[in-house]
């Protein structure tokens, strides 16, 4: 196919920078996961231990994998496995959103197609691009587990199903530009797909069956919903099943084929769901600066709240299916006694569930923010600021706006909890007040990340994405992964979401909030005095 070559060249060359960041951080991910998990559970014994944990806590699910068993490696799958998939499926989509939508939306694709180019050069290109860069994450995280001493079969199935669940995605990805008319419409839709599925396996997992010794979980028929479900169900290191995957493969196949049928009749710019009509007139609240970031942030915002709400319910609602499985199985019944005794389950459960509701609202802080740079590559940003319109005003109006989402978002997750809790009187109270201070803290969490990315774009522009969402992978894995990989606490610490205030029985520990409001105000204040001289940065 004519100029094929050529085109992919210019892609990866395009690429290098973020795909080298994704792998090298999934593979870091991996490899560290090694190290921390042996150092930690070295023995079988806490193994047997952490995993009748798990079973008697199933929300603890909801963020690891499926349980196969206290063999190391399979331990360490079960600990790492889903976030390992979740990065590999981020760049995926990202990647396919980006060479479909967003260059057809940037008029690149417009150019190539004026070129000798096929028409379907492009998307063969897409392709050929997303699987390379999957089969090369493949490789390297199968390394990563051989180099630790894993068993080779099973090194080789974890590094299949990563790249498996990542080209499942590249196929989600190529579907959402089909039928998003926008890159950002795109990319959200499929974020929530994404996300979606990982909630699926978890809750799949979670509602499964334990085995008699509390080491093993058959997933209930809700994981074969979701690639993550299908991946986890190889049982690498166990029984090292690789039909399941396989199943990944087929979903892409058929994900394509359909983005495919679809792009063949329609117009270069068009897509499946059109593009809403305008008014003929603006409407006189769009006469501000603020009232035009509110409009164009007004649907991520509710996006986000309400992947925060169902979060938010489910963090007061999961109590009955513990004591349920508890009052099934007499073992479990005493490990959770013995949690009892060591804290308060239902609170812990409240403050787990709350630092994904963190990062739900520090991604809305960011998609926020980060829109400040796309309005600045796509030109409109300069007719804004041709208008008697201050840069300071300018980027104060994102950063606000930003606050706003996350307030709404942990609000929205605040109201979820409390419909949860309304479900059990004898605890009700309790838990709302829980939830109240988990939600307040990851207000103060996420806004760290409102003005890092506000800072980014003031001394970097064409580096915000990347960094910003850089920034808070590496704090979630650091508040998630830290303590398991053995991390020093300094290093824990510095991660917004492990230091925020929580309800330790009656009492409010308030840990790090005040460093992360004097990082709010120190990074907010020095965005605006530095945008004051900033010259505007075209897209590079």
């Amino acid at each position: 196919m004519s100029g094929l070559g050529t085109l992919l060249g210019q892609r990866l060359r395009r690429d290098w920078l973020q795909l080298t960041l994704w792998i090298v951080g999934t593979v870091v991910l991996a490899f560290a996961g090694l190290g921390g998990v042996s150092a930690s559970y070295g023995t079988e014994q806490d193994r047997v231990g952490i995993l009748a944990a798990v079973m008697a806590n199933p929300v603890i699910l909801l963020f690891r994998g499926l349980p196969s068993g206290t063999d190391s490696d399979a331990f360490i799958v079960f600990l790492l496995f889903p976030w390992l998939a979740m990065l590999a499926a981020f760049m995926s989509t990202f990647l396919a959103v980006r060479h479909t939508r967003g260059d057809e939306e940037t008029g690149r694709l417009e150019l190539i197609e004026a070129t000798p180019a096929a028409r379907w050069t492009p998307t063969l290109a897409t392709i050929i691009h997303g699987l390379l860069a999957n089969i090369v994450l493949g490789i390297l995280v199968a390394a990563a587990f051989a180099a630790g001493g894993a068993a080779l079969e099973g090194s080789l199935l974890v590094g299949f199903a990563t790249a498996a669940v990542g080209v499942t995605f590249l196929g989600v990805g190529m579907l959402s530009s089909q039928l998003m008319r926008t890159s950002r419409g795109a990319n959200s839709l499929s974020v929530w797909v994404l996300l979606a599925a990982f909630v699926l396996a978890g809750v799949g997992n979670a509602l499964g069956t334990p085995s008699d010794d509390l080491t093993r979980i058959e997933s209930s028929w809700l994981t074969w919903t979701s690639p993550f479900g299908w991946a986890e169900n190889a049982r690498a290191f166990d029984e090292n099943l690789w039909w399941p995957v396989l199943l990944c493969v087929v979903a892409f196949a058929a994900l394509v084929g359909v983005a495919v049928a679809l792009q063949a009749p329609r117009d270069l710019g068009e897509s499946v769901v059109a593009e809403r009509r305008g008014r003929a007139d603006a409407h006189g609240g769009l006469s501000s600066t603020t009232a035009l970031v509110l409009r164009l942030s007004t649907g991520s915002t509710i996006g986000w709240m309400a992947g925060a709400l169902i979060v938010g319910a489910l963090s007061t609602s999961l109590g009955s299916v513990v004591d349920q499985i508890g009052g099934e199985n007499p073992a479990i019944a005493d490990i959770l006694n013995s949690i009892a005794s060591e804290g308060d389950l239902e609170q812990s459960i409240v403050a787990v569930f709350f630092t994904m509701v963190g990062l739900l609202a520090a991604c809305a802080a960011i998609q926020t923010v980060a829109r400040a740079r796309q309005e600045e590559a796509h030109g409109t940003a300069e007719a804004v600021l041709a208008t008697p319109v201050a840069r300071v005003r300018w980027l104060a109006d994102f950063v606000v706006i930003g606050f706003v989402a996350v307030v709404l978002t942990c609000g929205a997750a605040w109201l979820g909890a409390a419909a949860g809790a309304a479900r059990n009187s004898e605890t009700a109270d309790e838990l709302m007040r829980a939830a109240g201070v988990a939600a307040a803290g990851q207000v103060v969490a996420a806004s760290v990340f409102l003005v890092l990315t506000a800072l980014v774009f003031t001394l970097a522009p064409r580096l915000t994405m990347p960094v910003a969402w850089a920034v808070v992978v590496v704090a979630i894995v650091l508040g998630l992964f830290g303590p398991l990989f053995g991390f020093p606490d300094t290093l824990v610490n510095a991660s917004p979401f492990a230091v925020t205030p929580v309800l330790d029985g009656t009492q409010i520990d308030p840990r790090g909030v005040w460093w992360l409001v004097g990082v709010v105000v120190a990074g907010g204040a020095a965005s605006v005095l530095l945008m004051r001289r900033r010259e505007l940065a075209a897209d590079g």
